[in-house]
């Protein structure tokens, strides 16, 4: 990792605080876009987002899931952590190398957490370098702007543990309450949203990892 965004952070619902993420990071792909002298229309084909989203995004107008991050992040090379700001020490730097086969992660492990916007993401394992899949506790507060369904590559589970969360898959709405859980490719255009007044927390794994 190139660099390290870590920093503990309050849920989402601070909104003065989510305002400011979601424009560091539409500050941070605004600024990556131009370094590689792409225009919306260029980062928008490498990406699989809309012009208009991603204009939104830079102008802190709208916020950007952590997934949909790292399809901008792979479309200017770069890492998805490089568009968060720098915090503390990572947590999650072992003593000595990490094992390949596995990692553990114990409850009172220090965790690495990032915020974007509404969602508030809290990885559960170390980083094992041989390792694909990537599970996060995601707190997903109430509100914000809903964000167009879309496409990207891997795959994604979902499991509701508190709250509800509607989520859309290939333009069919599905609401999840606790219990319930949705399993999917990830080229398949989804999205979701909380539309509720209460914060929803659900686990949540996906490949590729992101960080």
């Amino acid at each position: 990792m190139e660099s390290n965004p870590v920093r503990e952070r309050p849920l989402p619902g601070e909104r003065a605080a989510d305002a400011t993420h979601a424009g560091l990071v539409g500050a941070r792909i605004r600024q990556y876009r131009k370094e590689r002298g792409l225009t919306l229309r260029g980062l928008a084909a490498r990406s699989g987002l809309s012009i208009g989203f991603l204009s939104q995004v830079e102008r802190g107008i709208s916020s950007i899931g952590l997934t949909a991050l790292g399809s901008v992040a792979k479309a200017l090379d770069h890492t998805v952590a490089e568009f968060f700001d720098a915090g503390a020490d990572s947590p999650d730097q072992a003593v000595g190398p990490l094992p390949t086969h596995f990692t553990l992660t114990r409850a009172e492990t220090p965790a690495t957490q990032y915020v974007s916007a509404q969602q508030t993401y809290r990885m559960l394992s170390e980083r094992g370098p041989d390792l694909v899949l990537e599970p996060m506790l995601v707190h997903i507060a109430p509100g914000g702007r809903r964000e167009a369904a879309y496409g990207h590559a891997g795959e994604e589970f979902a499991y509701v543990i508190s709250g509800e969360l509607l989520y859309e898959v290939d333009g069919v709405e599905h609401r999840l309450r606790p219990g319930d859980s949705v399993h999917l490719r990830s080229s398949v255009p989804h999205s979701m949203y909380n539309d509720t007044d209460a914060v929803t927390t659900v686990v949540s794994v996906v490949t590729p990892r992101l960080f």
